[in-house]
């Protein structure tokens, strides 16, 4: 059985759609998105195994159910988002609520009237749209959506908001028509989503609280445990730990490089695509527009053209009607002058006939005869006159109907010219038409590419702010993590150091000597390294001006170029910037501090005292020179002559060689005891 089928025939592109998607989800490594839009489906049968997704795009289809009859909804349980906006859906499944993973549901422009009960089981939905469609109300188990963060009911017919809204702790942007709300008034749904949950809030008596404090960074399910705190002390333990944090630390450091690098690639290729869709854009309208003007150009030349024609037919049949005339008024002055002709001829017989009255009778009866001939010989002539000008009266009359009928042909030839020429236009408008609206139909493909590619940058903007939230969350927890052990280890410390001071109190006044010394070497190897550097050579008072500036970090820098005050005194502000030190504030702090001191006297050698336990004698010190009463050129190692001495033998307690010398020697060159320990000093 098909997975997707239609009651009426698709469009062969709708047809390659779907098979084209429904090929890429069955290939192997694809995407969790199966997307199966604008491929005009009126049902969606029963989805297989293969064919589940965890997004599962529906819009711009046909649909007027999402299941048909006698299909369970659990078959889609593992969806997370789902968009069937632009359908033609009347209601949601009844059963809608056993989704239970979903997060995002879109069911935008369709004809939904009610939303069901169960949609109130959705614990993990945060983004519901009903925009556009016919709703009057919403369920009151729409306060069971706790992690619901975006809700849009604008467009319809609801008037009046449930009090239950008001257990959405989570919700940030409510949109809604605020005009024509009755409850809460418009004055409150006007203020925003804060105003509205405030209002609700106060109408149950609860607090409103932001949905900041409620919103809680989405996890994955994989994701382990931490493990429990270890108090037992041990110092491999603690390093195998940080060392833990921080291959961690580096690898998250990796992955954010990497996905900076990956967005920077998507960034640039999708300026890339903007670029090559605005040329393209371009490209289409100035051929367009240099088709139209083409086509307008073609038109009028054609124009042009016809009125030329028609001017020439115009002119021609001017002629035609001058030459008419003219034989026309040629034909009536010949018909003037013969009946002129006849009139005279008669005029002058009549004369003839009055002179010859006077002749004899038998002239007369001659004349008579000749007068008989005469006239019957111009009756004759007059009998062929008029027949002469009848037929001129019928060729005038052919003439005017041939002159007529051009004129009628010429009339049609115009006509005929002008419903071609009309033909012709209208044949270029509908042309100029297509071509507009495959422009138009273009320019609206673009947009809704440009679209979409704007919904997946703010959805991988999303899932990237989710990202770095829960990487955040992970270095608070890591970071609090260590600051518990390093509290827990500096009350470790404390005790260690309650528990060596106890001992050393009920050592013996024997042995007390080596032990003491042994403990003064573990004290100073336990000391931190800002204390050690800081008893190099730093004075107490510059130490204190550190301190009060907030400024310890350039307390190894000082110790490191042994600075005096008398130093100081000799030096400016871009030697210090020299040294490391290049914050002004403080420059100028360290030169006053300088000034102000005076050159103390040079104080005497100090007589250590090493402590001892209460009642008893202090203990003799070796029988070694003191470091303190050695001239500056007597302290070199006596082996090498070259460094200064820096180690302390035991028991004897000489000091006289250097670090290096030292570790090659078994007994002291000068008593020849034997070594049993060695203790590093410090110089000042």
């Amino acid at each position: 059985m098909p997975l997707f089928f239609r009651k009426k025939k698709p469009s062969d592109d709708s047809k390659k759609r779907l098979e084209y998607q429904l090929c890429l989800s069955k290939e192997a490594g694809a995407d969790d998105i199966l997307d199966i839009s604008a491929c005009e489906l009126t049902e969606v049968s029963r989805p297989s195994q293969e064919s589940l997704r965890n997004v599962f795009i529906l819009h711009g289809n046909e649909l007027k159910a999402l299941l048909p009859k006698g299909c369970s909804i659990t078959s889609l349980a593992t969806l997370k988002v789902l968009d069937l906006h632009e359908n033609h859906l009347t209601s949601l499944p009844e059963d809608i609520g056993q989704l239970k993973m979903l997060q995002v549901l879109n069911a935008e422009k369709n004809q939904i009237k009610v939303l069901p009960e169960s949609i109130g089981d959705l614990h993990l939905l945060q983004t519901l749209n009903m925009k556009s469609n016919l709703l009057s109300e919403l369920p009151s188990t729409l306060g069971g959506l706790s992690s619901l963060r975006t809700l849009d009911i604008s467009e319809n017919q609801v008037w009046e908001l449930p009090m239950a809204l008001a257990h959405i702790r989570t919700l940030e942007c409510l949109t809604l028509d605020a005009a024509q709300m009755t409850f809460p008034p418009v004055s409150i749904c006007s203020g925003g989503t804060e105003d509205i949950q405030r209002f609700l809030c106060a109408g149950i008596g609860v607090e409103y609280c932001p949905p900041s404090q409620y919103l809680l960074p989405v996890l994955e399910n994989d994701r382990g445990l931490l493990e429990d705190d270890c108090v037992d002390g041990e110092q491999d333990a603690w390093q195998n730990k940080f060392q833990d944090y921080a291959k961690r630390k580096e690898q998250k450091q990796q992955e954010k490089l990497e996905f900076e690098r990956r967005l920077e690639e998507e960034q640039r290729e999708h300026a890339h695509l903007l670029h090559l869709n605005n040329f393209r854009k371009d490209d289409i309208l100035q051929s367009v527009r240099q088709e139209q003007e083409r086509l307008e150009q073609g038109v009028s030349q054609q124009q042009r053209a016809l009125e030329a024609e028609r001017l020439r037919l115009l002119g021609q049949l001017k002629l035609a009607e001058n030459n008419l005339t003219c034989r026309i008024a040629h034909l009536l002055q010949e018909n003037k002058r013969c009946v002129c002709v006849l009139l005279s001829h008669s005029l002058t017989h009549r004369i003839r006939l009055e002179q010859l009255t006077s002749i004899t009778q038998e002239e007369a009866n001659s004349l008579r005869k000749k007068e008989v001939l005469t006239v019957y010989h111009i009756l004759t002539l007059t009998i062929h006159l008029l027949c002469s000008l009848e037929s001129l009266d019928k060729k005038f009359d052919q003439v005017l109907s041939l002159q007529q009928l051009d004129k009628t042909k010429a009339i049609a030839h115009i006509l005929q010219e002008e419903e071609m020429q009309k033909a012709a236009f209208q044949a270029l408008q509908l042309q100029k038409d297509s071509m507009h609206g495959f422009i138009r139909s273009q320019i609206r493909l673009i947009e809704a590419e440009l679209m979409q590619l704007t919904k997946l940058e703010v959805k991988r903007r999303n899932l990237d702010t989710e990202n770095l939230q829960e990487i955040l969350s992970e270095q608070r927890v890591a970071l609090t993590d260590l600051l518990q052990q390093l509290l827990k280890q500096k009350d470790q410390r404390e005790v260690e150091l309650r528990h060596i001071l106890a001992e050393l109190e009920m050592k013996s006044e024997s042995n007390q000597q080596n032990y003491w010394m042994i403990q003064y070497q573990r004290l100073l190897d336990a000391k931190p390294l800002s204390l050690r550097m800081q008893e190099a050579g730093v004075e107490q008072g510059l130490v204190s001006l550190l301190c009060k500036l907030s400024a310890e970090h350039y307390l190894p820098v000082i110790a490191h170029h042994r600075l005096t005050a008398e130093a100081l005194r000799h030096m400016t502000t871009a030697d210090l910037a020299k040294l490391g030190i290049r914050e002004v504030g403080i420059q100028k702090a360290l030169l006053s501090w300088c000034r102000t001191q005076e050159v103390s006297p040079a104080k005497g050698a100090e007589t250590q005292v090493l402590p001892c336990l209460p009642g008893q004698a202090v203990a003799e010190v070796p029988s070694a020179p003191k470091l303190q009463d050695e001239a500056p050129g007597s302290s070199e190692c006596v082996v090498c002559m070259e460094i200064q001495s820096q180690v302390v033998f035991l028991p004897c307690g000489h000091v006289c060689c250097c670090q290096t010398c030292s570790d090659v020697l078994q007994s002291c060159p000068l008593c020849r005891s034997h070594i049993s320990q060695r203790v590093r000093i410090y110089h000042h």
